[in-house]
């Protein structure tokens, strides 16, 4: 798999940051790691284990230690720090990177940043929004919905009715994510997120009438740009020779990038309301999660009432 990049002019971008070397080109320096580094060690002139493809980020420590040295000696921190293949450095809570050290960072062409935050939430959405951009990705081919806040991936061959389901669900007061093309990264181990193809987004394929423009035809509360994946649904043909689940006492899972999403293979027939039954596995997926399974319920109904019939003697509850 190849190694996924982001800018750092992106990076700058999302987080609003502000550029305090507008002569490095911050489009052709690349981010391919998520973690940071806070380089106090560095400073100081310690470069043993230095992880020096991370974004960098000076804080009160940092800023401190750097007040309190002398000018020849920060500048050759600074020489000896920027000689290193840094994409970015970022100062936070509002420090001003002083000459020496802007002076550093265009000769070594290093991007220096600035932002108004606190460290530690900068920190937290440094992370976050490098895990995001340089998460796995895969594009599969089905429709991501929004419904009752759990994202609905609907899957089935071409043609099946994905999209009319899914239109339908819009009339009903949910949410598009995308249609016919869905990109899927896995976040960590327990999240998935789908997005849609810029070229593709908020658009609906129906065979007989073409595209439309869901955001434009029914409003901007009508579609969404990402959304977990917490439920698939795979639509198939139905086969009258074939069992399928009645109960759900077990569930089924299918896996993308690693990570398993609960999975529920429905049955096309002529007369099935495809949007009503999305919207019930749906609520009834988020009731799961909530601790009450109506499977697990009635199996409970049951062996208690033939516990009542093999002993009838015993008092009514």
């Amino acid at each position: 798999m190849t190694q996924k990049e982001v800018s750092v002019a992106k990076v700058a971008r999302l987080l609003e940051l502000t550029n305090f070397t507008e002569q490095v080109n911050l489009k052709q320096k690349k981010v391919c790691i998520t973690e940071i580094n806070r380089p106090a060690l560095q400073l100081h002139g310690y470069f043993e284990h230095f992880a020096e493809g991370r974004v960098q980020v000076i804080g009160m420590v940092e800023f401190a230690y750097l007040q309190q040295v002398t000018k020849e000696r920060k500048r050759e921190a600074y020489d000896k720090f920027m000689s290193f293949d840094i994409p970015c450095v970022v100062f936070c809570r509002g420090f001003q990177p002083d000459e020496d050290f802007l002076e550093a960072a265009t000769r070594h062409n290093v991007a220096v940043l600035g932002t108004e935050r606190a460290t530690s939430a900068v920190t937290a959405e440094l992370i976050r929004t490098l895990n995001e951009e340089l998460a796995p990705c895969i594009t599969i081919h089905g429709v991501l919905v929004d419904v009752y806040g759990e994202g609905l991936l609907i899957m089935g061959e071409s043609g099946i009715g994905k999209s009319e389901a899914a239109l339908e669900l819009i009339r009903r007061g949910h949410r598009l994510v995308t249609d016919d093309a869905v990109e899927i990264k896995r976040i960590d181990d327990n999240t998935l997120i789908g997005t849609s193809p810029v070229i593709t987004r908020h658009f609906i394929e129906l065979r007989g009438i073409g595209i439309i423009d869901v955001k434009s035809l029914y409003g901007v509360e009508c579609v969404k740009d990402k959304q977990q994946i917490d439920l698939v649904i795979k639509l198939e043909d139905w086969h009258k020779d074939k069992e399928y689940d009645r109960l759900g006492m077990e569930q089924e899972y299918t896996e993308f990038l690693g990570n398993k999403v609960v999975c529920h293979s429905l049955p096309i027939r002529p007369g099935r309301n495809l949007a009503v039954i999305c919207e019930t596995a749906a609520v009834n997926h988020r009731q799961k999660k909530m601790g009450y399974n109506a499977a697990q319920e009635l199996y409970r109904r049951v062996q208690a009432n033939l516990s009542k019939s093999m002993n009838p003697d015993e008092d009514d509850e």
